[in-house]
């Protein structure tokens, strides 16, 4: 068996998880380690290592969780409005119950949030309310609050530790992990920020089961991201998935990819870590040149790895079936795969151009030669950009 009491359903009667629809009888299996069971991945980075914990119904173990890091005293939790009406009760009866005296400081959704004026908000809040060098933060949410809140987090006080508590796919498998926080700015995504890796990282499977379909499904393309530069066979238990249950091991499997990426390449200085980039050249830049709400992430993304798998059918060899089984995956979650017309090629590549992949002027891709064997590509020319956009705008027929 695993787990402490709480989990075990000894403190707090053994009642159904809110929203989970699961018969009595299953919520005690559960409970008692009987049937699905969570995993736990570590992040060796020496001294900034840590845990992700991945399982269901364990929202309610933050604050034992926060103590048994050696956290204490007082948090800040940055959540966003929707997460705060579905998932903040419990988090903060978990950080009473340990003690622990929270601050909730509660944010607009959307990517618009991910700006100075809210990373501004923020930390005057903590400062207002009291809290000191002796604080932690708690990232209640998707990717934005985490991005947000790690960045939060490593300013405050010149740095305090954050605990992140991922609530949607892309940041449970992705964002979550790897210490990378930041805000937007007009002229491109996550220009500005710092590495701050998380003291823990609790990923509840439970929460994705409230997510709406758009943001369910836009998760999978990071999903589909990682099966295609290091996991391909993971592509047939992504196209093996029904509903939203026993997700433990998928998501587990996804963080362990970027756990091992992480590791070798922390600060992407060698190039390893550039590999999770598969898709987002030209999936940053088109999200952005959209403008905001356009695209979900995962969506924009979904046009950059149908972008990154047509330039590595060309310059890299990658086979036809490839390309092909990676795009049914996607097509699967409703991704899209075919560019409108009305956004230009100039505006993309203005776009691209301020991006962090630009390398003393050179683009970098990410480029397959096989499923599962991706390097950076340093040859492509803005006339093979110009053909990916043409092709990208022809309809994809699976």
């Amino acid at each position: 068996m695993v787990g402490r009491l709480r989990q075990w359903g000894l403190l707090g009667g053994l009642d159904r998880p809110r929203g989970s629809g699961i018969p009595v009888l299953v919520t005690v299996l559960l409970r008692f380690g009987l049937m699905a069971s969570e995993q736990s991945i570590a992040v060796g980075l020496a001294d900034r290592g840590y845990e992700v914990r991945v399982g269901e119904d364990i929202l309610c173990e933050v604050g034992a969780e926060a103590v048994a890091r050696g956290l204490g005293g007082q948090c800040a939790i940055l959540t966003d409005e929707n997460v705060e009406a579905l998932h903040l009760e419990v988090v903060v009866e978990s950080l009473h119950a340990a003690g622990i005296v929270t601050h909730v400081v509660v944010l607009p959704p959307g990517e618009g949030t991910k700006s100075f004026a809210h990373l501004e908000g923020a930390l005057r809040t903590m400062v207002r309310s009291g809290l000191d060098r002796h604080c932690f933060v708690v990232a209640l949410g998707g990717g934005v609050i985490g991005d947000l809140g790690g960045l939060v987090a490593s300013l405050f006080y010149r740095g305090v530790p954050c605990l992140q508590v991922p609530t949607t796919v892309v940041s449970q498998v992705d964002s979550s992990v790897g210490g990378k926080t930041a805000i937007d700015v007009p002229e491109g995504k996550n220009l500005v920020g710092a590495f701050h890796q998380p003291a823990f990282v609790l990923a509840d499977t439970l929460t994705l089961r409230t997510l709406p379909p758009r943001a369910w499904a836009e998760g999978f393309a990071e999903i589909i991201k990682h099966a295609a530069i290091r996991d391909p066979d993971m592509l047939d238990a992504v196209d093996a998935l029904e509903g939203r249950d026993d997700l433990i091991g998928l998501i587990s499997r996804n963080v362990a990819i970027k756990a091992r990426v992480v590791e070798e390449d922390e600060r992407e200085t060698t190039g390893v870590r550039a590999h999770l980039n598969f898709g987002h050249t030209l999936g940053h830049a088109i999200e952005t040149a959209a403008g905001e709400g356009a695209f979900l992430h995962g969506e924009a993304i979904s046009l950059g790895i149908r972008a990154a798998l047509i330039l590595s059918e060309r310059k890299c060899g990658l086979a036809a079936d490839s390309v092909a089984r990676v795009l049914s995956s996607l097509h699967r979650f409703d991704l899209p795969l075919v560019l409108e017309p009305g956004l230009g090629d100039d505006l993309i590549l203005e776009t691209m151009a301020r991006d962090k992949k630009f390398e003393a002027g050179q683009m970098r891709f990410v480029l397959l030669s096989a499923l599962g064997e991706a390097s950076v590509n340093g040859e492509v020319t803005v006339g093979d950009v110009h053909e990916t956009l043409d092709a990208l705008r022809q309809p994809w027929r699976s």
